[in-house]
């Protein structure tokens, strides 16, 4: 199949051979292990809700208490269901993880002692976790389900790319207007970001907040609010609004449980984001990551990955084929946790120094190249915000040219540039007039992309070859690391992530925060939920 830069076929199989071998040995790693996070994620598919009044959830208290009577390598669902069992509080038809809460409070009180089942006991704790474990992937599936009934009857928006826009003031009540009135002004996806340093917080917390700093808490409540407000707008509008916020950080598989069952339809979602800029240990963070990722693959969840981030701290043009090499291995991880290319809104961003020579066409080839090797996958195009210096007229420019390029090159989501990016939080002015900015010109270019065509063996096409290239040269040299015996299992990989090959970040596999919630599957290792999501994949 002939593509406008004349990419050779046989090199991108090979580049998607290569990420393959590179991701494997961290998939393996990923299926040997669990952590306390997936293990919190699984209790609260069951039910459990509330906190104590500390503010520390039951789930994390009842986990601790698990993982310190018989360790988290045998997963919590056994010891769990087997003390429901024995102390009489187990239901048939437990509602709202009743069962479950009052033993997590009955643990932290010190009054349950946990052990390990075995026999008939065993077998009966396997089957009552299912029961309840199931119930929470059965209200999942209906809050797909739900989606699909809303596009289908408002309908998507009419034009490509999505309108991405940022609504995050610390509070919730405070958010969900001017999320609303973004929706009115044109913006198709809300994104929610996190109040800064949630990714570190190894709990989530309860119910509504009104206090975050560049962001707004990431919460069960938050989500089920911010839903509600914008299904209200998407029937005012006529048009299906998507909800985005974060499933990364050290409650990463939680928060993706949570989005799943408040009906979130896009989350961020990056393989290293954590481990490269919140110095998060890169085993918690790939055994954390598969699990997420597969709850948002039975959400219907589109991910967005963190590409972006790398080019804020690396030079955007020396460092372009590790993004290249990064957005690979995500969907390698992506569809090896059951995503669809349809689910898969692999980053990139427009952070070339505007200074540089030439730089806007360097744009142009690095979009493209992405678009060809994911032809089928939505991407998500990200605005400028390194050289973004504080002038907002040069800024509004340069956020034009960042919206050009995303419509010249068939981008399927857009991330709102601002012209006071770096400078302050935005008020609702600078956002109108930044939709104002993307508006004008995907209508003005409109289809442009079916007629942007690079010159043969020009500027454009060399300059992508040559970053698929150097991708590929460095894929290979990942895969022919030898894994160092005193380290953990997980290939070149993490021996490159180690070498600040991304992003500049050196990030040891035996160090950041987390690896003291990481177990390796004992004999017998329990976990209901990935066994139900593995089965349906």
């Amino acid at each position: 199949m002939t593509t406008k830069l004349d990419l050779d076929p046989t090199l991108v199989r090979r580049a998607r051979a290569l990420a393959a071998r590179a991701g494997q040995p961290v998939v393996d790693l990923a299926r040997s292990h669990t952590t306390a996070a997936v293990e919190r994620a699984v209790l609260r598919l069951a039910g459990i809700t509330g906190a104590d009044p500390d503010g520390i959830p039951w789930v994390n208290r009842l986990v601790d208490a698990v993982a310190g009577d018989v360790g988290l390598g045998y997963g919590v669902a056994l010891p769990v269901w087997h003390a429901l069992a024995r102390e009489g509080l187990e239901t048939e038809k437990p509602v709202g993880g009743a069962d479950v809460t009052l033993l997590a409070q009955k643990a932290a009180a010190g009054s349950i002692r946990f052990v390990l089942p075995t026999g008939r006991d065993a077998t009966a704790a396997t089957r009552a976790a299912r029961r309840a474990v199931g119930a929470g992937i059965k209200q999942i599936d209906r809050r797909r389900t739900e989606r699909e009934r809303l596009v289908k009857r408002l309908g998507n928006p009419k034009q490509r790319p999505w309108i991405y826009l940022i609504v995050a003031t610390g509070d919730i009540y405070e958010d969900i207007p001017q999320a609303q009135a973004a929706a009115r002004a044109g913006a198709d996806v809300i994104a929610v970001i996190r109040s800064t340093g949630q990714s570190l917080l190894d709990y989530v917390p309860e119910g509504a907040t009104r206090e975050g700093f560049a962001g707004t808490y990431a919460t069960q409540e938050n989500f089920r609010l911010m839903r509600a407000a914008l299904d209200e707008s998407s029937k005012e509008l006529g048009r299906y609004v998507r909800l985005t916020n974060y499933a990364s950080g050290l409650c990463m598989p939680e928060i993706a449980t949570l989005a799943g069952l408040e009906r979130l339809d896009m989350m961020l979602n990056d393989s290293m984001y954590g481990i490269l800029f919140r110095d998060i240990n890169p085993i918690r963070t790939f055994v954390d990551q598969r699990f997420s990722r597969q709850i948002h693959a039975r959400a219907g969840i589109i991910i967005n990955t963190g590409e972006d981030n790398y080019l804020t701290t690396a030079d955007a043009v020396e460092a372009a084929h590790t993004v290249t090499v990064s957005q690979l291995l995500n969907e390698y991880f992506a569809h090896e946790a059951g995503l669809a290319d349809w689910q898969l809104g692999i980053g990139h961003a427009f952070e070339i120094n505007p200074d540089l020579p030439e730089s806007f066409r360097l744009e142009l080839a690095h979009a493209l190249l992405a678009r060809e090797l994911f032809p089928d996958a939505p991407l998500k195009w990200m605005p400028p915000t390194k050289h973004m210096t504080g002038d907002v007229f040069r800024g509004n420019l340069l956020d034009g040219f960042f919206n050009l390029v995303g419509t010249m090159t068939g981008q399927g989501i857009l991330l709102v540039g601002m012209m006071t990016e770096a400078v302050a939080t935005p008020w609702l002015s600078d956002r109108d007039i930044a939709l104002q900015n993307v508006r004008y010109v995907l209508n003005a270019a409109g289809g442009l992309h079916e007629d942007f065509v690079p010159a043969p063996g020009g500027f454009i096409q060399r300059r992508a070859h040559q970053v698929l290239d150097e991708a590929i040269d460095l894929l290979e040299r990942i895969v022919d690391t030898e894994p160092d015996a005193r380290r953990h299992a997980g290939g070149g990989m993490l021996e490159a992530i180690a070498d600040g090959t991304f992003g500049i970040m050196k990030r040891p596999a035996t160090g950041g925060k987390g690896l003291d919630g990481v177990a390796r599957h004992e004999e017998g290792y329990c976990n209901p939920a990935t066994e139900i999501l593995e089965s349906a994949t």
